[in-house]
């Protein structure tokens, strides 16, 4: 395997800030460099092992959904090539990993749309015959496909916390007071109606290789005339549900292209996901980074070079 980058070290930009995956520096007053590392984060806590190429996965699988899915809501993206912002020792840390995008308001919500019942959606179903407060109908079967794809947002958790899902209610308040001047209840709408549209083609889109999206998240931002923008990773195994429609059956939780198989191996050890986060063994490591090199595979229909 190509060896990991689990941290940046770019001098010649200014450090924003690293998140869970990702690390954010300035590019002049209103740009950002953002490098996808390979750093892995299983329950909102990031693992001390990295995952070889995972961020260059990320990478090329968002620049694909991104030219696919053009036209439903602009996207943070500049044209600007990644290398050329940094200095020429430091183009490694970035080639095929990084772009150079807007420096947008990110809205304060995880605008989640889950077409099936899986994790805690089903959790709360079980419960309550309801997921983020959307009635479903009753007699669903773990991993069901919904009558119709639902948006059920959530809160942006800081690192180490888990993040929370609230009622569409609750996301159009949390805009509306974290947005003003803009109005955030509509920027809360046009995002719903956004990740819905985003979903249903990528859906079908997906279907058609074999590949069903069971949820995702997407996240949005708005620049300073508040117009809504697709920004971050878009439909990539951190940030989706992909399972293998062939392996698919109502009832049973399917094998998944994402980092699902490493949450299922962490949950077999005595671990109360707080951090930090256990080691992960070498085979776990290794299939991981299969998975999510065959995900770009099948979705793009080649593989992506080493």
């Amino acid at each position: 395997m190509a060896e990991a980058i689990f941290e940046t070290h770019i001098t010649s930009l200014p450090l924003i800030g690293r998140g869970k995956v990702r690390d954010l520096y300035a590019v002049g007053e209103d740009k950002l460099l953002v490098v996808a590392t390979d750093r892995l984060s299983a329950f909102d806590v990031v693992l001390p092992d990295p995952i070889p190429g995972k961020g260059k996965v990320l990478t090329a699988i968002t620049e694909f959904w991104l030219d696919l899915l053009a036209g439903i809501v602009p996207d943070h993206r500049t044209g600007i090539d990644p290398t050329s912002v940094v200095a020429p020792e430091e183009r490694d840390q970035v080639l095929g990993r990084a772009m150079v995008v807007k420096r947008l308001q990110p809205l304060p919500i995880e605008a989640v749309v889950r077409g099936y019942l899986i994790g805690s959606g089903w959790k709360e179903y079980q419960h309550k015959g309801s997921v983020c407060g959307i009635a479903l109908p009753p007699g669903l079967g773990l991993a069901a496909r919904l009558p119709e794809p639902i948006f059920t947002p959530a809160t942006k958790a800081e690192a180490g916390e888990h993040d929370e899902n609230i009622s569409f209610e609750q996301a159009e308040a949390l805009c509306a007071a974290r947005l003003a001047p803009h109005d955030g209840a509509s920027l809360a709408r046009q995002a719903k109606a956004a990740a819905l549209a985003l979903y249903i083609r990528a859906r079908d889109y997906a279907a058609e290789r074999g590949i069903l999206i069971a949820d995702t998240k997407f996240e949005f931002g708005i620049d300073a005339a508040g117009v809504l923008h697709l920004i971050d990773e878009v439909l990539t195994p951190d940030s989706s549900r992909f399972w293998p429609a062939d392996a698919w059956q109502p009832g049973t939780n399917p094998p998944s292209f994402d980092k699902q198989y490493v949450r299922d191996y962490l949950e077999t050890l005595d671990w109360d996901k707080t951090a930090p986060g256990p080691r992960l063994p070498e085979d776990v490591i290794r299939k991981t980074a299969e998975k999510y090199r065959e995900a770009y595979r099948r979705l793009v229909g080649q593989a992506l070079p080493e």
